[in-house]
């Protein structure tokens, strides 16, 4: 593998623990470092194919579908801005169709951070039992069981997700390159 392939794993690297250390500090993930990573994604993806619209096309298309796999939980409020924006830019990173198995890591990701973020207590989960006795309960009172629910501000009613896009984001290049090897 050429050095350029190794110096954008480690940038990638060093980029995806900002974004895991921004999210969890503020549980919010800026503009500049989201959509400014799509942007440096791109232009180093058009540049290392040899200026190939081909491959910026694979790389930007797999943008849109990590963008649109998290559209539609954003827009039930189910996660922020931020996570669709950091999804776009994995997508823009890992390309098509390489985005596929890094959404599968990522909700493996995110699963085993929910599960360790309740069993330490640092996630409450009544926002979740609600939102699903809305879907699956007729007989539920939706207008007093909102009622009592915590504030959605609150930091324990919150998961940093960037966290979980970012693992599984590095888990599918590692095991991207893994199986270059494994074909040498």
């Amino acid at each position: 593998m050429p050095v350029s392939f190794w110096v954008f794993f480690s940038l990638v690297t060093v980029y995806l623990v900002v974004l895991s250390w921004w999210d969890i500090r503020y549980r919010r993930l800026p503009n500049i470092l989201t959509l400014g990573g799509a942007l440096v994604a791109l232009a180093y993806v058009f540049y290392a194919s040899g200026w190939s619209w081909g491959w910026l096309g694979r790389s930007f298309l797999g943008g849109v579908i990590g963008f649109t796999f998290l559209l539609i939980p954003f827009l039930l409020r189910g996660a922020g801005a931020g996570d669709v924006k950091m999804l776009f830019a994995v997508g823009c990173i890992v390309g098509y169709p390489n985005i596929f198995m890094a959404l599968v890591w990522i909700s493996l990701c995110g699963i085993v951070l929910g599960l360790a973020m309740t069993i330490s207590g640092h996630l409450d989960w009544a926002r979740v039992k609600h939102y699903t006795r809305c879907l699956i309960d007729f007989r539920y009172d939706k207008v007093q069981g909102k009622a009592s629910l915590p504030d959605a501000s609150q930091e324990k009613v919150r998961i940093p997700y960037g966290v979980a896009i970012a693992s599984g984001t590095w888990l599918t290049m590692a095991i991207s390159v893994w199986q270059r090897f494994q074909n040498l």
